[in-house]
């Protein structure tokens, strides 16, 4: 898989955009600085390095070190620094209870580690903390916007709400929205979104 992400990442300009994602962007006002956020799949770093303009400690993981690398560059161009790690998160030790936010933009896994992984997430917000999703619904089949090909890799809020049953989910839903991010997420796009708060 981090093959195929290299590849992916390997040339030049940015994949899907140096500029935020807009569901992301829409909730700025959870996101004040001297928190810790973890970006999950953060890619080439748009999301991860616009939470660093905020004034935000981020950790950016992704399976890609190419990704990660122009994540860097892109965090030292705007002026600002994160910190990255490069892993498989189906086997990385997550850090427990260490984060105020996690941020999962259209990070999609297999069924068989999909949901070990989204409680992961949950797992490592502190107690109230936030975790935002935004991801391709399993209508996204009907659209060439984006994402996977797989339907298995595609997530509904039916299937969210079951991912998350340990956390109180403030915002669920899924919808029609229109992508500008790069050259791989371009037009109309089926996707589920999600805000969930870790009780405590």
């Amino acid at each position: 898989m981090n093959d195929f992400w290299n590849e992916r990442y390997q040339g030049p300009g940015f994949a899907y955009g140096d500029r935020p994602n807009a569901f992301l962007v829409a909730h700025s006002r959870l996101y004040r600085p001297g928190q810790r956020v973890l970006a999950v799949a953060d890619g080439e770093g748009r999301n991860g390095v616009w939470l660093a303009e905020r004034g935000l400690q981020v950790l950016s993981v992704d399976v890609s070190e190419v990704g990660l690398s122009k994540a860097r560059a892109l965090a030292a161009d705007r002026g600002v620094s994160l910190e990255t790690a490069c892993a498989d998160l189906a086997e990385w030790d997550w850090p427990q209870g260490a984060f105020d936010h996690v941020v999962s933009i259209f990070a999609h896994f297999p069924p068989d580690v999909r949901q070990q992984i989204h409680r992961a997430m949950l797992n490592a917000l502190k107690p109230g903390g936030l975790l935002l999703l935004e991801a391709f619904s399993p209508e996204q089949m009907d659209y060439d916007s984006g994402g996977p090909r797989d339907p298995m890799m595609l997530y509904s809020a039916v299937m969210l709400r079951e991912d998350f049953v340990d956390g109180d989910i403030e915002e669920i839903g899924e919808t029609l929205t229109r992508l500008d991010e790069g050259s791989w997420h371009q037009g109309t796009a089926a996707v589920t979104r999600a805000l969930v708060r870790r009780p405590g």
